[in-house]
């Protein structure tokens, strides 16, 4: 099967720290990542030459939104292509956590996934490329599994 590539595109290079824990956490199920700056406010056009590139790539893909405050990139990227949109906003304590709400609801007919937590964005985009790649679908059990052996682990470690 043909490697899978994960699009990252943030709205800004303030949300690089964020999209690079997205990118180790892809990285560790086997996926090919690419990190991308466009705005849907600031760039519309590049934004749009940026997803006009990836989706001419034949390669299976997932986009990872990253936009904080008013996220109108994730339901323009939806907008744009055809491969899933997972949006995945950095945390921010501005207007009370409130700018989150920007993700949650979306126009008729624009429909991105919605994941707070960074590895979790990632963990998302292998579940969907593991329906038809058995070593990605491996990768994703073996973190499963190790997560349960922690909590296993945890709970003989405090039940002593």
């Amino acid at each position: 099967m043909t490697t899978p590539l994960v699009i990252i595109l943030m709205g800004s290079k303030a949300d690089l720290e964020h999209c690079n824990k997205i990118a180790e956490a892809c990285q560790q199920f086997g996926l090919e990542t690419v990190l991308r700056i466009g705005s849907a406010h600031k760039t519309a056009e590049h934004a749009l030459a940026i997803l006009r590139q990836y989706e001419a790539d034949p390669r299976p893909k997932v986009y990872i939104t990253v936009a904080g405050r008013s996220n109108a990139l994730s339901g323009f990227t939806d907008g744009s292509v055809s491969a899933p949109v997972i949006a995945c906003p950095p945390p921010s304590d501005s207007f009370g956590g409130a700018d989150v709400y920007s993700s949650l609801r979306m126009p008729s007919g624009v429909a991105p996934a919605l994941v707070l937590e960074p590895v979790n964005a990632a963990l998302l985009a292998a579940k969907i490329f593991g329906q038809y790649d058995a070593s990605i679908r491996e990768a994703v059990l073996g973190f499963q599994r190790k997560q349960a052996e922690k909590i296993i682990a945890d709970d003989g470690e405090v039940n002593k």
